[in-house]
């Protein structure tokens, strides 16, 4: 409900997060709320935030375990903020902590709240294992029993079998599919080639290397448990040396994903704080951009045999449609990289007479972008990518780069797991 008698501008302040690594490696011994809590802290420390309460913080992850259901809350309460600070908990794959930004800026915008942090974390290497459903009520009924003599008759049925772990499934329960097996279904599907996908992730090393030695990354990254940068980048890779890799996904001789191409397991988290203009000044602290537009959609990956990963492609437009704006009317385009397929495909398909006429219903195509302009200072595929911290990295590192080449506009694209989209758009 509106508060006042108009919406509200919604600014970026800035943001701040922890290096993300490489997964079972340098954040092996801890956790999504050790994570969350550092980056969270993060901006406290950046933005003078000790003490104070804030409005609203709004993050998730897209893989936790059952006791972490109030995790954000408990991160709030390690961060510095003010114990006063409440907390929410929400998931949307791996748009998770896009969608927490615009959930909190919509808040800003109508006039519930003044401020607000949004984040994301996500850690493969702390994941829940769980037991066969079997053993889970075996525990159940032990613990229903009446007598120990019916506890110990229950236990009589325990077999070894009872006990084999179950480890996280990556693959979508509805097609039985792994991201990437269904990414190889799109490239081949929009002809994308091997060389092009390549070429594509060594671009997102180089820019990535280039950003780190030029400083970009300074005051967005706070270094955590002794690492100081994202632990994926290879600034010494090349193209040829990625041609060299073996298909990851389809390995039966027409495979192109590679983990060269694709995104790393990862570990990390980030997070944004968003405020009113007047909250800002009041405070010193600057406004690098606003956030203006965002926009979800979602295919039907199942029965119409969509691509899992095409949702962005018809949310972009839609948001382009609500803001009156054309795909080139951007100065720079964040488009995240779950693999380098999945962007080359999405960009095919906005220059396509018959994708834009038939699904976007279009007149024309929404035609081509600058590729000079497009994820400037590194993508995911460099910089790694822990699934719900993808989005507030992302808007952190727009706003920065609006702010300093005083541009007017960017455009951010995130595809999710289980067919969906998140986008947004940025603006001076």
């Amino acid at each position: 409900m509106l508060v006042g008698e108009s919406a509200r501008r919604v600014a970026i302040v800035g943001g701040a997060r922890i290096p993300f690594a490489r997964g079972n490696g340098a954040y092996a011994q801890v956790g999504n709320q050790d994570l969350l809590t550092a980056a969270l802290r993060g901006v406290v420390d950046r933005f003078g935030l000790q003490g104070q309460r804030v409005d609203e913080v709004a993050a998730g992850a897209v893989m936790k375990h059952s006791n972490q259901w109030n995790l954000t809350r408990e991160s709030v309460l390690g961060s510095g903020l003010a114990f006063e600070t409440p907390g929410l908990d929400l998931q949307r794959a791996c748009g998770t902590s896009l969608e927490a930004a615009i959930l909190l800026a919509n808040k800003i915008a109508l006039g519930q709240i003044d401020c607000a942090i949004a984040g994301g974390v996500d850690t493969v290497s702390d994941p829940a294992v769980v037991y066969p459903k079997i053993f889970q009520q075996m525990l159940l009924k032990s613990f229903r029993a009446k007598s120990a003599s019916e506890r110990f008759r229950l236990w009589l049925g325990l077999r070894m079998k009872h006990l084999k772990p179950v480890l996280p499934g990556i693959a979508e329960s509805r097609t039985g599919l792994s991201m990437g097996e269904s990414t190889e279904l799109m490239v081949k599907q929009w002809g994308i080639t091997r060389a092009d996908q390549d070429q594509l992730a060594y671009e997102s090393h180089f820019k990535a290397a280039a950003a780190y030695a030029d400083g970009f990354y300074k005051d967005l990254v706070t270094p955590y448990l002794g690492v100081a940068q994202d632990n994926n980048i290879r600034s010494d890779t090349s193209v040829e040396q990625l041609a060299k890799l073996r298909p990851a996904f389809d390995t039966s001789g027409g495979g192109t994903l590679t983990a060269g191409n694709s995104t790393p397991m990862t570990d990390g988290a980030s997070a944004v704080l968003l405020a009113t203009e007047a909250w800002a000044r009041e405070r010193n602290l600057p406004v690098l951009a606003y956030l203006t537009f965002g926009k979800v959609a979602a295919v039907d990956y199942v029965d119409k045999k969509e691509g899992l990963l095409m949702a962005p492609a018809y949310a972009v437009p839609r948001m382009l449609n609500d803001a009156k704006l054309g795909l080139q009317d951007f100065d720079f385009y964040e488009i995240h990289e779950a693999f380098a397929g999945q962007v080359l495909c999405t960009l095919k398909a906005w220059n396509d007479p018959a994708f834009c006429r038939e699904k976007l219903g279009l007149p024309g195509t929404l035609g081509n972008i600058d590729r000079a302009k497009l994820n400037v200072k590194g993508g995911s595929i460099a910089i790694g990518h822990p699934f719900a911290a993808t989005g507030t990295r992302v808007v952190a590192s727009l706003a920065k780069i609006l702010d300093e080449k005083k541009a007017k506009r960017g455009l951010i694209s995130v595809c999710t797991a289980g067919g969906m989209g998140v986008t947004a758009i940025l603006e001076r």
